[in-house]
């Protein structure tokens, strides 16, 4: 609930942001892709985008929580349209954030996983984070190694994660520190999430 909440929130930001006459989340619900069209205010692009972002995020959290609810799951073209929108209009915002959410997304999606979109993702989110985000190695790890049962390459991304230095970027300190918890944790559990001796695909060398 305070998930949708959050969503909530960040709709009647955008709506303010752009003086919208119309019910944002209205036409979102209905038709995604027309209503993420009309958010392109090129003066107020970098107030729009973070918002395109956190709506798309508390929107796929409630999402994740509630597999087993169809109405839930009807609403991921929403997530996908507001965040091709947030690309469109600066897919390189806030050091590759979009990009590294757009791998958990597309992880989430009943059809198989593309996993070759998933790595073209994590490599430019390398490329703008300038790999100073420990939680992008641990997500493409969780969301690709993982399935694919790739026991080096997930060993490699987790290391990755804990050599992220949390005092590179300051105001990523917290955020990264937590990341290191998990990927020891990651560690830990290697056994039960790594089963198999050899992966069942490759999408190539870890960055």
């Amino acid at each position: 609930m305070r998930r949708l909440q959050a969503r909530s929130s960040t709709l009647h930001a955008l709506k303010s942001n752009r003086g919208c006459a119309y019910e944002f989340g209205s036409r979102l619900a209905a038709n995604p892709e027309t209503a993420v069209s009309g958010v392109d205010n090129k003066k107020k692009k970098r107030q729009d985008v973070p918002l395109l972002y956190w709506t798309a995020a508390s929107l796929g959290l409630a999402i994740s929580v509630s597999r087993n609810d169809a109405a839930m799951l009807a609403r991921l073209p929403e997530v996908e349209a507001l965040l091709d929108r947030a690309m469109e209009l600066d897919e390189s915002w806030d050091g590759g954030a979009l990009h590294e959410f757009a791998i958990q997304l597309a992880s989430t999606k009943p059809a198989a996983p593309d996993y070759d979109a998933m790595r073209r993702h994590y490599d430019r989110a390398v490329q703008l984070s300038g790999s100073t985000s420990a939680s992008l190695h641990l997500g493409y790890a969780e969301a690709v190694s993982v399935p694919r049962q790739d026991r080096a390459e997930f060993t490699s991304l987790v290391n990755k994660a804990l050599a992220v230095d949390p005092d590179g970027v300051p105001e990523n300190r917290l955020v990264n520190l937590l990341a290191h918890r998990r990927a020891q944790r990651l560690l830990d559990r290697i056994d039960d999430l790594i089963l198999e001796d050899e992966p069942l695909g490759s999408t190539g060398d870890s960055q």
